[in-house]
C-alpha cells in the first residue's frame, strides 16, 4: 500500500545535515540554524577558516571536522561522507549561504521517513537571490538538486564545477518545497568567485574528454550538460555566450526578473560564459599538441586543479 505524503511527525527525521566551510561567517548561523530544525546532527567540515566561522559552529552545537582544502568541492563532500562518523538514515548537504523555507522545514519532517525503501535520493528545488532579489526567468527557477540521500547509497560526482550528487539506481523523488541561495557578499566578492569558477568549468570542459563518466543525477542535470557538451561547446567561441544570453533574457523571459535580473543574466549568462570560453582558448593556445598529459600538467601548474 502506497504512503501517504501527509502525516504530522512530532520528531525530526533521522537525518544529518552537512556543511562545507570556509570563513562564513555572514552566513553560517542562519544555515545551522535552518537544518537544526530538521536534522539531528549538523556537522561542518572546515578548510581551516580564519574568521568566526568555527565559534559560531560551537556555539550552535554543530560537530566540527577540518580537513585541507583540495580545490575541489566533490572531495572534500566526499571525505566528509568517510570521515565523520554518520549514523543516521539520511544525510543532507546544504551550502553555507543556503536556507530551508519554512514549507520545506515542515515537508521533510512530515514525509522524509515515509519515502519508500527504494527511494534514495529527494530532489530538492533551489530558488537564486542575486542582490536581494529572487531571479525567477531565464531558466534560473527552479534548479532541482539531490539534496538528501540515503547514507550509503550517494556521493558527490568528481567534477570541479556544477558537480551533483550521484545515488544508486537513480532512484528519487521531488519534494514540493525550496531551498534558497541568498549570499550575503558583495558583488566584488561574486565576481571574483565566478572568475575562479571559469578556470574549473574550463577545466572541466577538458578532464570530461579524458574520463566520461556516467553519473545517477537528476534528469535536468543530466539534460543540461548533454546540451553543453553536444550542441553549446560545437558553437563558435563568442557566438554561444551570445546566444545563451540571448535566449536566456528574451525566449525564456529573463527580462521579467526587472533590472538586477538584467545584471544577473548578463554576468551570469554572457560575462561568465564568455570567461569560460577565453580560458579554454588559453589552454589550447599554451597546449598546442593536446594532449591529456600536456593539458592536465598545464592546467594542474598553471590554474592549481586537478581532477
Amino acid at each position: 500500500m502506497k504512503k501517504s505524503f501527509n502525516q504530522n511527525l512530532s520528531n525530526k527525521p533521522s537525518l544529518t545535515g552537512v556543511i562545507l566551510t570556509f570563513n562564513e561567517t555572514l552566513h553560517l548561523r542562519r544555515a545551522i540554524n535552518a537544518l537544526s530544525q530538521v536534522c539531528e546532527r549538523v556537522i561542518i567540515v572546515d578548510s581551516y577558516s580564519t574568521d568566526d566561522t568555527l565559534d559560531i559552529a560551537k556555539e550552535l552545537g554543530a560537530d566540527i571536522y577540518q580537513n585541507k582544502w583540495e580545490n575541489n568541492h566533490a572531495k572534500q563532500m566526499n571525505w566528509a561522507l568517510e570521515n565523520c562518523n554518520i549514523k543516521s538514515e539520511w544525510v543532507f548537504r546544504l551550502d553555507a549561504d543556503e536556507i530551508l523555507e519554512e514549507s520545506l522545514i515542515l515537508e521533510i519532517n512530515q514525509n522524509l521517513s515515509l519515502v519508500p525503501h527504494d527511494i534514495n535520493g529527494i530532489v530538492l528545488k533551489r530558488k537564486n537571490y542575486f542582490m536581494d532579489k529572487w531571479i525567477k526567468y531565464g531558466t534560473y527557477y527552479p534548479v532541482r538538486l539531490i539534496r538528501i540521500w540515503r547514507f550509503g547509497k550517494g556521493k558527490s560526482e568528481q567534477r570541479l564545477m556544477d558537480e551533483h550528487i550521484s545515488v544508486d539506481n537513480n532512484a528519487t523523488l521531488e519534494f514540493k518545497n525550496d531551498i534558497a541561495d541568498i549570499n550575503l557578499n558583495n558583488i566584488s566578492w561574486w565576481s571574483q568567485k565566478h572568475i575562479k569558477y571559469a578556470q574549473r568549468e574550463a577545466a572541466d570542459f577538458y578532464f570530461t574528454k579524458f574520463e566520461n563518466k556516467e553519473e545517477n543525477i537528476t534528469k535536468e542535470a543530466a539534460k543540461k550538460r548533454y546540451l553543453k557538451e553536444n550542441f553549446y561547446y560545437k558553437l563558435p567561441v563568442g557566438v554561444r555566450p551570445t546566444l545563451y544570453f540571448l535566449y536566456r533574457y528574451f525566449i525564456k523571459l529573463g527580462f521579467l526578473d526587472g533590472l538586477r535580473g538584467l545584471i544577473f543574466h548578463f554576468l551570469q549568462g554572457f560575462w561568465y560564459r564568455l570567461l569560460v570560453d577565453l580560458n579554454i582558448l588559453e589552454v589550447k593556445k599554451a597546449v598546442k599538441n593536446e594532449s591529456e598529459a600536456d593539458i592536465k600538467k598545464y592546467i594542474q601548474d598553471t590554474w592549481g586543479l586537478e581532477p
